[in-house]
């Protein structure tokens, strides 16, 4: 496969794993999308924020060409974590924006190199710290997915919404009914292995 087909189809996958993040945060609250939905603080505009700092980063200041914006992550006085929530006084359209404009950037990182150039991540390991931009385009659609995972997960426990993408939800089951004859039928089975 040649440089563009593999860039083609990275991006391909980088993209669908960016769409359904978002499509997670449409419809909800401001305080829906804000609020903590985990015992260690994750929430959905959080977790846009992340992956913004993710992808300017990784595709972008690691292969030379830096975001031209702030980051949560790079101020020096930055906390632990400052990355995985949004301030107040940021709107949604705030996080939002800066997101889009980070995947532009990286889409235009990933244009403008080939998958062989190599890039710096020195808080990497000494054996890793020097990846190629095929290795950063993996590692940065792993962690998108990873993280719309969540945002899938967080979603059904503030409205019950599922699924894979708008126009295609992916699920086995045709309305609520059945999945709570599903749930149950585990939550039987997982109750009998545990001898309950």
């Amino acid at each position: 496969m040649d440089d563009d087909a593999a860039k083609a189809t990275l991006l391909q996958y980088l993209t669908s794993a960016r769409e359904a993040l978002l499509w997670k945060l449409e419809g909800l609250s401001e305080y829906d999308v804000r609020r903590p939905l985990t015992p260690t603080g994750t929430n959905l505009l959080g977790l846009v924020t992340h992956l913004a700092c993710v992808e300017a980063g990784y595709l972008g200041g690691v292969l030379g060409r830096p975001f031209p914006e702030p980051m949560p992550w790079d101020d020096p006085d930055a906390e632990p974590d400052d990355d995985l929530w949004a301030r107040p006084e940021e709107s949604r359209e705030d996080v939002l924006g800066r997101y889009a404009r980070a995947t532009a950037h990286a889409d235009a990182t990933v244009a403008a190199l080939d998958l062989d150039t190599t890039g710096e991540v020195p808080w990497w390991p000494e054996d890793r710290h020097r990846p190629t931009l095929h290795t950063l385009l993996v590692h940065v659609l792993a962690e998108v997915a990873r993280h719309a995972g969540h945002a899938d997960v967080l979603r059904e426990g503030v409205d019950g919404a599922a699924g894979l993408r708008r126009g295609s939800d992916n699920l086995t089951r045709p309305d609520a009914a059945a999945f709570a004859a599903h749930r149950e039928r585990v939550e039987q089975a997982a109750r009998r292995a545990a001898g309950r």
